[in-house]
């Protein structure tokens, strides 16, 4: 009976309704002592183990939930005979691992570490020899043969061959056997629990075992001494210096993490944070801190006297390390398990690693993340700075993503003053910041035709498809080859034929090609059929839809075969993105849409060969009306539009700024990557590089390189040379940072299975530097400091919805040894070369640089220092009269020197304008902060505070009092205070003003702080307030201040709650309080300033100042904001 009709209530996705859809159910067997049921199935298509798994949850979620049974899917499979024991191992290893894993993990470590050779029906396993492997060989022998047997059919030997362990292993090996040999079951394929069937039985740890566990974790602090009172005897200790509270105490210290219920007395050490008071009844203090040994952390809480508290809080002091005894249990007020009754606090060595970076000859990380790598990086770049210094480095390199937000704070990281000792003074003066940034490339400079000889678009060209097993031109095979050959703008031949892989069809592409393995186990051979496809092609060019995939797997073919071939090949889409822009992708169906051209039987290779030459008839139509008649001048069409370039992939490219012209450059891609190709990412097309080029080094980095992706997509030798040519230099980096490779389902990635495979492209980079003299460095893509800062990168990333958050790689910054350890496979003369030689001579190219203009650069107004001295007179002579009274005269004239004097005029003026503008338009404007201490600002009408000594003045007769005895009584405060009085010479009523606040208030005492003139203006008018300094200094002069929002407090908090909820572990509240402090502050979008312009002087260009962007990346907003936070 088919599987949907036996159960025809279940609810599957589309996936496994079609992989399931030709499953036959056998027979269901039932087991009286478990319950559970084993429901035999046979396919004729290959079912991994993730896919049995889902199945069989779905079963038993819908229909034997409230049965009290559970279901166990045990399949047999029949395929096709395009499988043989020695093709169907590789396919379905991972299966069987997962398996494994699912009954024992070290069987599975066994396997998953061992070399595998398969030969006819026999299995040579290779291991190292140990206990552990020769206990668990039988066991997992039978497995594999049972496997093999039930379900394909094929009767296999497996046999072990055990090579001798490394004199160095063998204490590691030792200690390996000691905690795993015969410390877990084996649910072996062949047996269950009843021995009823033969296969499907769940395994998991013994009852016994797992309460085991538990109760020696649980106890691990003793809870006898805490609760037996009494009878507890203590042997006196010696008095110890470092017991800071209560008595001296020994004793085994208990990991944190593991008091998790009131386990009683415990000894804890860690690192003390948040120590505070609060007093209580009868002339006591409770004093409460957290301590963390960074497994975990957990509150303390003491009960103290008055009088002693100050002692004790003298000694807990913040960041040093205490060990402590008392009593965990449960507090009814924190609901929690806290620390109390505390016997003794000792103060303890600081007992974490710390890392040194000890190397003779040290090495300069040239890839490294701080927290304005978008929801990235979680380090500050200050600390990311003082470690690289710290260890004795010469220089580090900043490089976020897409974005240069550090570049201000790195560049105070590092200040001589702060030393005194006179060698690191001068270290510290040396010390180099590099500024770079890892940009998001986009290569819009690809040749849509290749191999151009000078055709007319008239010529004859064969259109040819492929379909193959995969998508991969070096392991992968073709399957069927289409083509349609066209002249004239017609079609006059076709060719159409199966090709037989030789090697089972994948289901998913059965799926997409509907192509079947009967279908091609008669077809012709590769051999066969590749010479008469190209003698079809003979003399003319090829065209293909992504022809770099269709024409990669001819090329590599025809290499296999020793035929050279030389064609002219024309790419549709990159054809497609210049004619037709406005479309959004260019994928065959879309592109055939767009032009009206009929396409059935998507993904065969003769329906799309149709469909691709119609295609390209009509592009070529498009391209003489643009007068484009020949192969060779299409690439002279122009550059793509910026909005196909926004579509376009991109590869990750490190891109240093050599010098300050670099910087410049660097500023300019920045920007434009912001405001014009903006897409998801800022990107940066190759053709705006190659006008920013000069200061710039240009490094190939990381996996999502364009080097390493062309590598891992065996990209052909003329591609690889393009890609290697066009780079300064070439990076490698750790196994572990592309690791994630391996467990990778895209189908680019499926031929990267083992660590030796990461080792290989790594060697191949390298290969390509000396091939092309092109400098190769070890750097580590680093996104936190230390190993242990891992946590917080997962909390975020799984806070974005990663699955594999857990499973990110360890991308911490390394010492020197430790990246020579890294790359030790590469021998020690090509490990130093990579990691130390390498890295320094990058750094000793770029200059040392300022990220910022060190020069104030004000703006300009014309006759700014004679306007501002003309408004603040004319309106001091309408309040007080000429002469000025004394007191006017001197404050007025100290105030214009200094600002006149240190440059400041221009800003006095731009506020000025601004007020009186908002004004004049029917809005009052507010001021605050320290502008209400200068007495210019109060004439030029910015301020209506007046900052003078308290005093009386006359707007009639102009008669004032400064200094009678009445007015001096009112020194210090403000003159509104003061009594009302008549004009003692006109009889008017007198004006009472001063606050008495000195200049030095505002711009110091020197008169040269820069003048932060903060101006409220009316929410309504705030934007035409902006605008008026546009009408003030010229378009295109002004820019919003931007700003940049991080990760706050409260949604950290949230991030780090759920990550623990998710994962069913529990975590006290201190905790999660001490991991949010790791979380916090890590860039998640900018903004503007609510009231902040930035003007740039004339003549000056804004990238020699700043990037600018749109505030939060809106390409739908007109408004401009510089890029650094204001």
């Amino acid at each position: 009976m088919l599987f949907f009709k036996a159960f025809d209530s279940l609810s599957v996705d589309q996936e496994l309704k079609n992989l399931y859809e030709e499953v036959e159910v056998q027979k269901v067997l039932a087991s009286k002592s478990t319950n559970n049921l084993y429901i035999c199935v046979k396919s004729t298509r290959l079912i991994n183990r993730q896919n049995i798994r889902k199945m069989e949850e779905l079963l038993n979620k819908q229909l034997f939930l409230h049965t009290g049974n559970k279901a166990f899917l045990r399949p047999q499979f029949e395929l096709s005979a395009q499988y043989n024991f020695e093709k169907l191992y590789p396919i379905y290893r991972d299966s069987i691992l997962e398996e494994l894993k699912e009954k024992s993990i070290v069987s599975y470590q066994i396997l998953a570490n061992a070399e595998v050779i398969i030969e006819d029906l026999r299995m040579k396993i290779i291991v190292t020899e140990s206990c552990v492997t020769k206990e668990k060989s039988t066991k997992l022998k039978d497995f594999l043969e049972t496997v093999f047997q039930e379900r394909f059919s094929y009767n296999v030997h497996v046999n072990f061959e055990y090579l001798p362990v490394k004199e160095e292993d063998t204490d590691r090996e030792l200690e390996y056997s000691r905690q795993l040999i015969g410390s877990e079951p084996f649910a072996a394929a062949g047996t269950t629990p009843d021995n009823v069937v033969k296969e499907g039985a769940a395994f998991a740890p013994s009852r016994q075992s797992q309460s085991s566990d538990s109760s020696n974790r649980f106890m691990a602090g003793g809870r006898k001494s805490a609760y037996e009172k009494g009878k507890s005897s203590y042997r006196k200790l010696p008095k110890d210096s470092s017991v800071v509270y209560g008595r001296n105490f020994e004793g085994s210290v208990i990991p944190i993490c593991d008091i998790l219920a009131e386990i009683g007395e415990v000894i804890i050490r860690g690192k003390l944070i948040k120590p505070e008071t609060r007093p209580i009844r009868n002339e006591k203090t409770v004093i409460t801190f957290v301590l963390t040994d960074f497994t975990d952390s957990i509150k303390v809480k003491l009960f103290a006297k008055n009088i002693e508290v100050d002692e004790i809080m003298e000694e807990l002091k913040p960041g040093e390390y205490f060990m402590l005894k008392g009593i965990a249990q449960l507090d009814t007020f924190e609901h929690d398990i806290t620390i109390s009754s505390v016997a003794g606090i000792k103060k303890i060595n600081d007992f974490t690693a710390t890392r040194k970076d000890l190397a003779p000859k040290k090495r300069v990380e040239l890839h490294a993340h701080t927290q304005m790598s978008d929801m990235d990086g979680v380090t500050d770049v200050k600390k990311m700075v003082k470690r690289a210094f710290s260890w004795g480095h010469s220089a580090i390199a900043i490089t976020d993503h897409g974005v240069v937000q550090s570049f201000p704070d790195a560049s105070h990281a590092i200040n001589p003053k702060d030393y005194t000792d006179e060698e690191e003074k001068q270290r510290a003066k040396d010390f180099k910041v590099i500024y770079g940034m890892e940009a998001y490339l986009v290569d819009d400079i690809k040749e849509v035709v290749t191999g151009g000889k000078g055709q007319s678009l008239q010529d004859s060209f064969v259109v040819f498809d492929i379909e193959t097993t995969g998508f991969s031109a070096k392991n992968d095979r073709i399957i069927e080859i289409g083509a349609v050959k066209v002249a004239g703008g017609e079609t006059i031949d076709t060719f159409s034929t199966f090709v037989n892989p030789e090697v089972p069809i994948p289901y998913e592409i059965e799926q997409l090609t509907s192509i079947r393995d009967d279908m091609v186990m008669d077809a012709p051979k590769i051999e066969n059929v590749l010479p008469d496809f190209l003698a079809f092609c003979e003399g003319c060019g090829l065209v293909a839809h992504n022809a770099s995939f269709d024409v990669g797997f001819i090329k590599k073919n025809a290499k296999r075969l020793g035929i050279t071939i030389d064609f002219t090949v024309i790419d549709t889409v990159g054809l497609s993105r210049i004619l037709l822009p406005e479309l959004s992708r260019f994928k065959l169906n879309t592109v055939a849409k767009a032009l009206k051209v009929s396409l059935e039987n998507h993904h065969r290779a003769v329906d799309d060969a149709g469909a691709t030459a119609e295609i390209f008839i009509k592009l070529c139509e498009m391209l003489r009306e643009r007068d484009i008649t020949k192969v060779d001048e299409i690439d002279k069409l122009g550059k793509l539009s910026t909005e196909a370039i926004r579509k376009l992939p991109s590869y990750h490219a490190i891109m240093l700024a050599q010098n300050d012209i670099g910087r410049v450059n660097l500023y300019k891609m920045v920007s434009l990557s912001h405001l014009e190709y903006f897409h998801k990412r800022p990107k940066i097309p190759k053709s705006l590089l190659n006008e920013c080029r000069e200061g710039i080094i240009l490094g190939s980095a990381c996996e999502a390189g364009e080097l390493y992706r062309a590598i891992i997509s065996n990209k052909s030798p003329e591609a690889i040379h393009r890609i290697v040519n066009y780079y300064d230099y070439l990076e490698i980096q750790p196994l572990c940072n592309n690791e994630f490779l391996l467990r990778s389902e895209r189908s680019d990635e499926k031929d990267i299975t083992s660590r030796e495979d990461l080792i290989n492209i790594n060697k191949k980079i390298v290969d390509l530097g000396e091939e092309y003299n092109k400098p190769v460095v070890a750097t580590c893509d680093v996104h936190f400091l230390d190993p242990e800062d891992d946590i917080y990168r997962k909390i975020i990333m799984a806070g974005k919805g990663f699955k594999d958050a857990d499973e990110m790689p360890a991308l911490y910054l390394r010492t020197t040894e430790e990246m020579l350890k890294e790359f030790s496979y590469l021998g020690s003369e090509k490990a130093e070369e990579v990691v130390i030689t390498n890295t320094n001579q990058i750094a000793d190219r770029i200059e040392k640089i300022s990220p910022v203009r060190p020069d104030k650069c004000p703006p300009v107004l014309e006759n700014s220092d004679e306007n501002l001295r003309q408004i603040c007179y004319d309106k001091a002579y309408s309040m007080y009269g000429d002469p000025l009274p004394g007191p006017v005269q001197e404050r007025l004239e100290h105030e214009l020197d200094s600002i006149i004097k240190n440059g400041f005029a221009v800003m006095y003026i731009i506020a000025q304008k601004l007020v009186w503008k908002s004004n004049e338009d029917g809005y009052l404007v507010g001021s605050r902060g320290s502008v209400g201490s200068s007495f210019v600002a109060t004439m030029s009408g910015i301020t209506e505070v007046n900052p003078l000594p308290p005093h009386y003045y006359c707007t009639n007769c102009h008669y004032a009092d400064f200094d009678s005895e009445e007015v001096k009584k009112y020194a210090g405060s403000s003159g509104c205070d003061m009594p009302d009085r008549t004009c003692p010479q006109c009889g008017k009523p007198l004006n009472k003003d001063g606050h008495d606040i000195p200049f030095e208030t505002f711009l110091g005492f020197n008169g040269d702080k820069e003048p932060d003139i903060d101006l409220n203006f009316s929410g309504e008018y705030q934007s035409k307030a902006h605008d008026y300094t546009e009408v003030i200094f010229g378009k295109g002069q002004t820019f919003r201040a931007g700003t940049i929002g991080t990760l706050a407090e409260k949604t950290a908090y949230g991030y780090v709650k759920n990550y623990f909820e998710e994962r069913g572990i529990h975590k006290r509240h201190v905790e999660i309080e001490r991991l949010v402090e790791g979380c916090v502050g890590v860039r998640r979008t900018t903004g503007q300033h609510p009231g902040g312009i930035v003007v740039l002087p004339l003549g000056e260009n804004i990238y020699s100042f700043t990037p600018v962007q749109h505030p939060a990346n809106d390409m739908t907003t007109s408004t401009i904001t510089t890029h650094f936070d204001y």
